[in-house]
């Protein structure tokens, strides 16, 4: 259920409701607005009815959520969240993209990727150091030395880093070089690994399960909200279907369903939701026209000799070519796509 605190209630009657929700054997999660707070209440509420939180000093109204996912949901929350990576904003009005290989090969590929996506406007540089890969003797990423040279990237070109992180293990190392958590698909239910980064205040970029319905896809968020970190980007990243002609089928009913049934952002992944380059220009265009608040693509300066995901991968002049159609898009459903100049350094 959702405590509603009027507008003009005390801070220890919102500290009374608290602590009443706390001896019920439930626990509240306090959302300060710019108007009035509101009170999450997480566990089995059947043990409690609204009316023994209702008649409290303060209290305008209790609402039940119907909903699996409370704090995900927008019952708890009607207004949109913007996460901030850094410098930058995401689940405002600008399109925020997110680009870089899909693996650090070496110091020099990725700081010449970061530079190049930042002129033609990105605003976040992504690249894996931890390579989750689905046979055990593929490419597996260089690891700390990759997150090494994502902070070389990072110095040079001022762009915030999100790189994946696939053991709750590595969540501390991950995060002392990373700006932003990525959760990959095949670690969406790894609740260990939710549990991790959740405890943390560092953004997550949460990618849906290859074969994940909605609901558990913010079920999967709901984790991570659920230990105290809001900062979660919901991320469609493809699904597998009985069609083999495309790596994955690209859902963009997502997108508006997310926007209807949650308050968090939601950014889209043509490079793995299509595992064509060809079609990766065509796929972006319309996530941005289906309302996402981004993308994140996989680009390389040589995407032929990519070590992995070569041949959903970009070069950074189809990237830049790219850019320019999507500042069109954006602005033909009022949103924004920044111009290089805009580009900002993570703060």
């Amino acid at each position: 259920m959702i405590i509603v605190m009027k507008p003009d209630a005390r801070e220890d009657w919102v500290r009374a409701v608290i602590d009443r929700v706390e001896k019920e054997g439930l626990r509240p999660v306090l959302l300060s607005g710019t108007e009035r707070k509101v009170i999450a209440v997480i566990g089995d509420e059947r043990r409690v009815s609204e009316e023994a939180f209702s008649v409290l000093k303060g209290v305008e109204r209790v609402m039940p959520v119907l909903k699996p996912y409370k704090l995900v949901s927008r019952e708890f929350q009607p207004e949109s969240s913007i996460v901030r990576c850094g410098g930058v904003a995401i689940g405002g009005k600008e399109c925020v993209v997110m680009a870089g290989p899909c693996a650090v090969e070496s110091e020099k590929q990725i700081i010449e990727t970061a530079l190049a996506v930042k002129a033609a406007g990105a605003r976040i540089l992504r690249g894996g150091a931890f390579k989750p890969r689905t046979g055990p003797y593929d490419f597996q990423g260089l690891q700390k030395k990759g997150l090494e040279y994502l902070q070389s990237a990072k110095k040079e070109s001022g762009l915030p880093i999100v790189t994946e992180v696939v053991d709750p293990r590595d969540v501390p190392l991950v995060g002392d070089y990373a700006d932003m958590f990525q959760i990959g698909t095949r670690n969406m239910q790894n609740f260990l690994l939710l549990r991790e980064v959740g405890k943390t205040q560092k953004p997550v970029l949460l990618k849906r399960g290859m074969q994940s319905l909605y609901k558990e896809f913010l079920l999967a968020a709901e984790y991570i909200l659920s230990e105290g970190n809001r900062n979660v980007v919901l991320c469609e990243r493809g699904i597998r279907t009985f069609e083999t002609h495309t790596r994955n089928t690209l859902d963009l009913n997502l997108v508006p369903a997310v926007k209807e049934l949650s308050h968090l952002p939601i950014v889209v992944d043509p490079s793995h939701g299509t595992g064509r380059r060809g079609f990766v220009a065509a796929m972006s265009r319309a996530a941005i026209a289906a309302g996402a608040d981004g993308l994140i693509l996989e680009v390389h300066p040589a995407p032929d000799e990519a070590l992995t995901d070569a041949d959903q991968t970009i070069s950074t002049i189809q990237f830049a070519a790219l850019m320019k159609q999507l500042a069109a898009v954006a602005d033909a459903v009022d949103r924004v796509l920044p111009s290089p100049s805009e580009s900002v350094a993570c703060g």
